[in-house]
């Protein structure tokens, strides 16, 4: 799988996803680092690349667009952002949200729960 780890989180899950055999780069390998959402967005569709963030802005900016990729991996306010606990959390989650993700989706990691939302999704499932 491919991911872009957004600057919210830590560029150590980036070097995890690829110890663990994962094409992954954060958005300061592109220098993107105080970027727009709006240029991530693109630039993750472009590299068929699932973006992983803290920023629930990415969940919005799905909704506002109507598309059914890029996915995105968001890891609520509740959640704990060492990023080592990240990437265990991501890593071990993997394999039961893969297809989700291929098929594009949001997962969001809550504390002790995974929500999926299959894109593309309506701002009112937001809310839920």
């Amino acid at each position: 799988m491919k991911f872009l780890i957004d600057s919210a989180l830590s560029p150590v899950v980036a070097e995890g996803l690829r110890s663990a055999d994962h094409d992954a780069v954060h958005t300061r390998d592109y220098g993107l680092e105080s970027a727009p959402d709006e240029d991530i967005f693109k630039r993750a569709a472009f590299e068929a690349r699932i973006i992983v963030s803290a920023d629930t802005d990415f969940g919005t900016l799905l909704a506002r667009r109507q598309e059914s990729q890029p996915s995105v991996i968001l890891f609520r306010q509740d959640t704990q952002r060492d990023p080592r606990v990240v990437l265990a959390l991501l890593i071990s989650n993997l394999p039961s949200i893969e297809s989700a993700l291929v098929d594009g989706s949001v997962v969001v990691f809550a504390r002790a729960k995974i929500r999926i939302r299959s894109l593309p999704i309506m701002a009112k499932q937001l809310e839920d």
